[in-house]
C-alpha cells in the first residue's frame, strides 16, 4: 500500500551549484532515513518552488513539508506559507524547522573540528542573518549553548541583514586579544553566505552542516512526528 503522505523538503535556493547539490543530497539522505521518497523544493531563487511541488502532489496524498532552515524567519513565517496558500494545497502539514535544536550542536562541533579549530580558539557563530528579532534571538541562544559545550564564550556574526558581520565579529575577537579565531558555520549549504564566512579573516571556518547525520536525524524526527499526527489525527 503506498504511503498516504508525500514528504517535501523546503530549502533556501542558491545560484551556487554546490549548494543545490547539497540540497539534493540532503533530500536523498532524508529519504534513506525515512524509507520514503522526499521531494526537494526551493523557497526562492529557482525552482521547483514549494508551490510547484505541492501542485504536483497527488490529491490522495497529504503533503508533509519540512522546512530545512536553521532558524525561523522570513522564509519560514512568510514565503513558505504564501507558496502553500498559492498552491491550493491547504491540507499541507508543515513541521517546525530543525534549528535551533540543541541536538545540532554535535554537527556544529564536528564541523569545527574538521576545520582545524583548537581548544584555545576564540569562537564566532556565523549565521545567515535575519531582520526578524525572534530569529536573531534563537541564534544568540544557540551561541550561548554552544559556548557551554565548548567551555568558552561564543559571539555571533551575521552574513547578511544584521550586525556585527562575521568579519566584524572576528576582528572584535582579535582586538580583545584572541590569538586564533574559528567560526562555527550555522548554514545548511554552500552559497553566498558561506562564501562571506570563508572570507571573514578567521583562522578556521567550518563548512556548512550539509548532510551531517545529526541534521538528517532532526529532519526525520519532525517528519515522523507529523506523519503520526496525519495517520492518527492526534
Amino acid at each position: 500500500m503506498p504511503s498516504p503522505i508525500t514528504v517535501v523538503l523546503a530549502v533556501h535556493g542558491t545560484r551556487n551549484p554546490a549548494g543545490t547539490a547539497v540540497a539534493q543530497d540532503l533530500a536523498f539522505a532524508l529519504a534513506d532515513q525515512l524509507g520514503l521518497p522526499v521531494h526537494p523544493a526551493y523557497a526562492d531563487v529557482h525552482g521547483p518552488t514549494v508551490a510547484d511541488v505541492l501542485r504536483s502532489t497527488p490529491a490522495d496524498r497529504t503533503p508533509v513539508l519540512v522546512p530545512a532552515f536553521l532558524s525561523s524567519g522570513h522564509h519560514v513565517h512568510t514565503d513558505i506559507p504564501a507558496q502553500i496558500l498559492g498552491s491550493g494545497r491547504t491540507d499541507t502539514v508543515v513541521t517546525p524547522p530543525p534549528g535551533p535544536a540543541s541536538t545540532l550542536l554535535t554537527a556544529l562541533t564536528d564541523r569545527l573540528a574538521e576545520a582545524g579549530a583548537g581548544p584555545g580558539d576564540s569562537v564566532v557563530l556565523g549565521a545567515a542573518g535575519s531582520r526578524d528579532p525572534a530569529a536573531r534571538a534563537e541564534v544568540a541562544a544557540l551561541a550561548q549553548t554552544l559556548g557551554r559545550r565548548l567551555g568558552t564564550a561564543v559571539s555571533v556574526g551575521w552574513a547578511a541583514s544584521a550586525r556585527p558581520t562575521v568579519a566584524e565579529a572576528v576582528a572584535d575577537a582579535r582586538s580583545r586579544g584572541a590569538r586564533r579565531v574559528s567560526v562555527a558555520t550555522w548554514l545548511l549549504a554552500p552559497g553566498l553566505f558561506a562564501d562571506r564566512i570563508n572570507d571573514c579573516g578567521a583562522d578556521a571556518a567550518a563548512r556548512p552542516l550539509g548532510t551531517h547525520p545529526a541534521l538528517v536525524q532532526a529532519l526525520a524526527q519532525r517528519v515522523e512526528a507529523a506523519t503520526r499526527t496525519c495517520l492518527t489525527g492526534a
